[in-house]
């Protein structure tokens, strides 16, 4: 993937170019502007395509007052002068954005560490696995703005934690913090900070970069494809999966490195596979 392309998203590359590192560093405090969006637009048509397997977002920014933050929202002043056409088309754009880096074929796993609130939390129902550190902080403040949440907050969000809970963040705009959002399933794990987080998302990371991307990939689309559908819908969409890893031939390289697999070495995986539905 070349990462010169990126002006407004941090990249880098580890792992022989298998896991990208996005790091959240702009504007005064992470807020997502037009141009940050595109950004995250283009960076999930380049999964598409690249060699990555997972992905790791993050953020170590603090405010001149020393408050840590993840993403603190949508750049609502970009808009000022706006018809209200022009902020209707912006906002289901970043909702498509958000979604088509939901369906991105890689293994994502997103750190919080600061404050996440609105579009930062928002974008971690784009995330597979979320790891939070003391001073992770969730919320939805849209509707004391006069507007809700449009990127996921209104119709994801209850998915995830429940709808009396989404009801009352996205209602009263209460914050929560780290031991919450677990209890709640907003997030999966605790870490004591962003650098300890960091630790156990490379840890997965590293783990989903010795499978078959072609494999990964599939589950990946196989379980979101599972959504609301029949239980005879998940069976058959469950089949197709499979045998498009045995199309792929990845299925007969697991067969034949067996060995190699059990004792944790290397397997030469071919080149990804997308499937589709």
């Amino acid at each position: 993937m070349e990462l010169s392309e990126f002006r407004h998203l941090k990249l880098s590359l580890e792992s022989d170019g298998k896991v990208l590192l996005l790091e959240f560093d702009h504007g005064k405090a992470n807020e997502m502007g037009r141009e940050q969006v595109a950004e995250v637009e283009q960076l999930a048509r380049r999964l598409d395509s690249s060699s990555v397997v997972a992905l790791i977002s993050y953020s170590r920014r603090r405010s001149s007052k020393g408050t840590p933050i993840f993403i603190s929202g949508a750049n609502v002043t970009e808009r000022t002068g706006w018809r209200t056409d022009e902020v209707a088309q912006h906002v289901r754009w970043q909702r498509r954005v958000l979604g088509n880096l939901r369906l991105a074929p890689v293994f994502h796993v997103a750190v919080v560490d600061g404050l996440a609130l609105g579009w930062g939390t928002e974008f971690l129902l784009a995330a597979d696995y979320r790891i939070a550190g003391d001073e992770a902080s969730f919320g939805l403040p849209e509707t004391g703005l006069g507007i809700v949440p449009g990127a996921g907050g209104t119709s994801e969000l209850w998915a995830q934690i429940g709808v009396a809970d989404t009801l009352r963040l996205g209602m009263t705009g209460e914050r929560i913090g780290a031991d919450e959002a677990k209890a709640l399933g907003l997030v999966q794990e605790r870490a004591t900070n962003v650098d300890e987080g960091l630790v156990r998302a490379r840890v997965l990371a590293a783990r989903a970069a010795r499978n078959s991307p072609t494999a990964m990939a599939t589950f990946k689309r196989g379980v979101l494809a599972s959504v609301g559908r029949s239980p005879e819908d998940r069976a058959e969409g469950e089949a197709r999966a499979y045998e498009h890893c045995l199309e792929s031939g990845d299925a007969a390289i697991g067969r034949q490195h067996f060995e190699a697999i059990r004792e944790g070495g290397e397997v030469p995986w071919g080149s990804r596979r997308l499937w589709s539905r």
